[in-house]
C-alpha cells in the first residue's frame, strides 16, 4: 500500500472515531487565593479546531488541563459528547496532549516515541505488534516525515520534533486533541509553516481540537471558531470574521488588533466626534460621553471640513501588501491609516481623518 493510501485508510479511522463534542459547563478554579476561571461555560464542536485566545494569565491553560485531566475544577463539569468526563482520569479520557516544548523521549527513536502511547497500554489493550507498526507508519506518511522512524529527536529540527509530537498524540486515536501553545518554542517562519500544516491535517483528520495560543493571527488564521477569554472569563466565541468585525467588548477590541480610542458623545443614537456625526451607531440607552473604538482600515484621509480627527504625518509606508501612513493628532498620538491614497505625504505634513467605522460598548 502506498504512503498516500496508508495516511488516507488511518485518517479515515480518526475521523470515524474522533468527533467528539464538548461541553464546559459553569467550570470555576481557584488556586490559593487567586481566582483564575470564573463560571465558565463553552461547547466545543464536534470536528471542530477551536482556538483559546487571550492573554498571559487569562485562564486558558487552566481550562485546557481541566478538560485534559490534568487539573480538577473546584465547580462544573465537563462532558465529552453525552459523556461526563468530570470525575475521570486521564487516561480514562482518551485525549492527545501536545505542549510547547515536545516532551518527546530523547533515548527513543521517533518511532518508538510515536508507538510509546500504545505501547504503554495493559497487555489486554495494546494492539499487535504489526498494528503499531502499521500505524507509526500512516502517521509518519501523515505527518511528511516517512523515512524518518528510526532518527532520533536531537537529530531533528524544531517544526520536526513538533510534528512528531503531534503524531505521538493521534497515535492513540484521541477522542479529543489538546494543543497547549504547539508553536510557542518556534521561530516565526516555521510557525507560519506549522499552521498551515496544522489545518491541512485537522481538515483531513476531523479530529475534535482545541488549541491555547496568545498569538491572534494564529488563532485566527487556524481556528474554525475562536473563544477569547480574559481574567477567567469567556468574552467571546464566534469564527474569526465575527470576533474581529463585531467585538463583543472592548475588551476584545484591544485584544484584536490595532486600535485607537477617541472621545466621542452619544446622542439620539448616533455617536458624535468633535460635534460631527460618524457612521456608528450607539448602544440603545447609551447617552453622554462615550469611548469610541476605531480599526486602521476605518480611518480615511479627508479634508478639514469632513474630517473627525487631524493631525501630521509621521511617516508613509507599504506593510504587508498595505499603503500605511502614521498621523500624530493633537494630542500625540500615533494613528494609523490603512489603504490610503498611496500618496507619499512627507512628515509634518498636516491632514485630516474621517472616521468611517468603530465600535461603542455599553
Amino acid at each position: 500500500m502506498s504512503g498516500a493510501s496508508r495516511a488516507s485508510s488511518h485518517t479515515a479511522g480518526l475521523t470515524e472515531r474522533s468527533s467528539t463534542a464538548i461541553r464546559v459547563e459553569g467550570i470555576s478554579k481557584t488556586f490559593d487565593t487567586a481566582a483564575v476561571l470564573h463560571d465558565l461555560s463553552i461547547d466545543v464542536r464536534a470536528g471542530e479546531l477551536l482556538g483559546l485566545l487571550g492573554p498571559s494569565g487569562s485562564g486558558k491553560t487552566t481550562l485546557l488541563r481541566i478538560i485534559a485531566g490534568l487539573d480538577a475544577p473546584d465547580r462544573g463539569r465537563i462532558l465529552f459528547g453525552d459523556d461526563d468526563a468530570t470525575g475521570l482520569a486521564v487516561q480514562e479520557r482518551a485525549v492527545g496532549f501536545v505542549f510547547q516544548h515536545y516532551a518527546l523521549f530523547k533515548h527513543m527513536s521517533v518511532a518508538d516515541n510515536i508507538a510509546y502511547g500504545l505501547n504503554a497500554r495493559r497487555r489486554a489493550e495494546r494492539p499487535a505488534r504489526p498494528e503499531i507498526k502499521r500505524r507509526v507508519g500512516d502517521l509518519l506518511d501523515l505527518i511528511r516525515l516517512s523515512g524518518f522512524g528510526d532518527r532520533y529527536p536531537s537529530q531533528l529540527s524544531g517544526g520536526q520534533r513538533q510534528r512528531v509530537a503531534l503524531a505521538r498524540a493521534l497515535a492513540v486515536e484521541p477522542r479529543v486533541l489538546l494543543l497547549d501553545e504547539p508553536f510557542g518554542a518556534l521561530d516565526a517562519q516555521v510557525r507560519k509553516d506549522l499552521r498551515r500544516w496544522l489545518r491541512e491535517i485537522h481538515d483531513r483528520t476531523g479530529q475534535t481540537t482545541i488549541f491555547v495560543t496568545h498569538d491572534q493571527d494564529e488563532a485566527l488564521e487556524l481556528s474554525d471558531r475562536v473563544a477569547v477569554l480574559d481574567r477567567g472569563r469567556l468574552e467571546q466565541v464566534g469564527t474569526p470574521d465575527e470576533v474581529q468585525e463585531h467585538p463583543a467588548s472592548a475588551t476584545v477590541m484591544k485584544f484584536l488588533g490595532d486600535h485607537v480610542e477617541v472621545e466621542a458623545l452619544a446622542e439620539g443614537g448616533r455617536v458624535l466626534v468633535r460635534g460631527r456625526e460618524t457612521p456608528v451607531a450607539a448602544p440603545s440607552g447609551t447617552i453622554g460621553p462615550v469611548k469610541l473604538y476605531v480599526r486602521p482600515w476605518q480611518l480615511q484621509l479627508a479634508e478639514p471640513e469632513a474630517a473627525h480627527l487631524s493631525g501630521t504625518v509621521r511617516s508613509s509606508y507599504r506593510s504587508q501588501g498595505r499603503q500605511r501612513i502614521e498621523v500624530a493628532d493633537d494630542q500625540g498620538r500615533v494613528l494609523a491609516v490603512e489603504d490610503f491614497d498611496g500618496i507619499r505625504y512627507p512628515a509634518g505634513h498636516p491632514v485630516g481623518l474621517r472616521i468611517n467605522g468603530g465600535h461603542v460598548f455599553g
